[in-house]
């Protein structure tokens, strides 16, 4: 209607258009907004370039936030839309567990219930593949369900039970698997073997699957290497197994735990949502991190 306001009368196109008149000349009187200063398109696109380009509004403005910077959602989106910058696309998963036949009954202790009060005693794992121009790689994992924290991982060239065992003790050894832990995991051979049954025997942890052939039911863990494969493994190529390595300790230690704002914990850091509640439970109870266990 404002293009061709000299062209035909406002009555006229309003009556064919079936909006008010009143409506058109209040949107033709209103202010205009605000350019966006230089400084704060500056400030949006250092902390887009600063997550290796990963980061959607979403992340940029909870970013943002830890550092101080009051910006409304919307006006992150808006910004990044003017500078034509964006986040990472997702990609297509591609389901890879081999069913064991050596589970035992095995329960499912986790139910869908991917929360925890507690970090250290409720965590996930599986295992994704790296393909490299040397061959597979393969990378297990242990997250905790308290803070979304990737707390223990293995590397290896085989997909055997030998790295989700490597995964858990690497965990442990940190201090970050207390006895009578949750381990969930989903059905495969590797989860289901005897050999991660005297791990957990020997160390106090409850062996927790979910059902053959449901992603649902370990939902954690299947996500975590979405944004992987989405935000790392997708963008480049891997010429040989060592620079997959390092890829993968980088994404994982540097940018995912400490860097990377998680939804599911208000968009604070893993990392930090650990810290904090380690010192949280020394200053209430004096303890020390590598005390604390499940509650009897």
């Amino acid at each position: 209607m404002y293009a061709e306001k000299e062209n035909f009368p406002v009555k006229l196109m309003a009556r064919i258009l079936e909006v008010s008149r009143s409506g058109f000349y209040a949107w033709c009187n209103r202010p205009k907004r605000p350019e966006t200063s230089p400084e704060l398109k500056a400030l949006i696109e250092r902390a887009w370039l600063e997550s290796d380009r990963r980061f959607g509004h979403r992340s940029i403005h909870a970013y943002l936030a830890l550092q101080g910077h009051e910006l409304t959602l919307y006006r992150v989106l808006r910004i990044m839309r003017e500078l034509d910058i964006k986040g990472c696309t997702p990609y297509a998963k591609k389901r890879t567990t081999i069913p064991g036949s050596g589970d035992d009954g095995r329960p499912d202790l986790i139910q869908r219930n991917f929360t925890s009060a507690v970090p250290t005693t409720r965590l996930v794992g599986d295992i994704t593949y790296l393909k490299t121009g040397e061959g597979w790689l393969y990378l297990a994992t242990v997250i905790d369900l308290a803070t979304r924290m990737v707390v223990g991982f293995s590397l290896s060239e085989k997909m055997t039970a030998d790295i989700v065992v490597s995964a858990l003790e690497c965990a442990r050894a940190r201090g970050y698997v207390a006895k009578g832990a949750i381990f969930h995991s989903d059905r495969g051979s590797q989860y289901t073997s005897r050999l991660l049954a005297g791990w957990a025997d020997q160390n106090e942890v409850r062996l927790s699957v979910g059902r053959t052939g449901s992603c649902h039911d370990n939902a954690v863990a299947e996500s975590f290497f979405a944004n992987l494969k989405n935000e790392m493994y997708h963008r480049q190529k891997f010429s040989a197994r060592v620079e997959a390595r390092r890829a993968l300790v980088n994404y994982i230690e540097t940018y995912y735990n400490r860097r990377r704002p998680h939804s599911t914990i208000d968009y604070q850091i893993p990392a930090q949502a650990m810290q904090s509640f380690m010192q949280r439970c020394d200053k209430a109870f004096g303890i020390d991190d590598k005390d604390l266990q499940v509650a009897a």
